[in-house]
């Protein structure tokens, strides 16, 4: 009875370990569901200040109206805080800017007014 006892214990230690990371990975992923935010990049970056653009490349946009799964983190919510006027978060409300006031200033050529036209 003896052998009959150490096989049967072969195959319930073996078993043990991988029910174990099955469960530990459950735990993660519900953990990690519930602290993503989605974002939508609403309007183009082209003719943005460079840094601005630099943040929407880094928070992985390509394409307009795509829509991205960001971990939720402080890192994270001041880029996404400073392009609101670009992406839109959900469950907060975008408002789409009035003006340009993210595009590039440039000078006015003084040309015409040289030539006095």
């Amino acid at each position: 009875m003896a052998k009959a006892k150490a096989t049967s214990d072969k195959p319930a230690t073996k078993a043990a370990p991988k029910a174990e990371p099955k469960a530990a990975t459950r735990t993660a992923e519900k953990k990690g569901e519930s602290k993503m935010l989605k974002a939508t990049l609403m309007k183009s970056p082209i003719g943005a200040l460079p840094q601005i653009r630099a943040t929407v490349q880094s928070l992985g946009f390509r394409r307009m109206q795509q829509t991205r799964e960001l971990p939720d983190n402080d890192a994270v919510r001041g880029m996404l805080k400073a392009v609101n006027f670009l992406v839109a978060v959900e469950g907060e409300p975008y408002l789409r800017p009035k003006r340009g006031r993210y595009k590039i200033w440039r000078s006015r050529s003084n040309k015409k007014h040289q030539r006095g036209n």
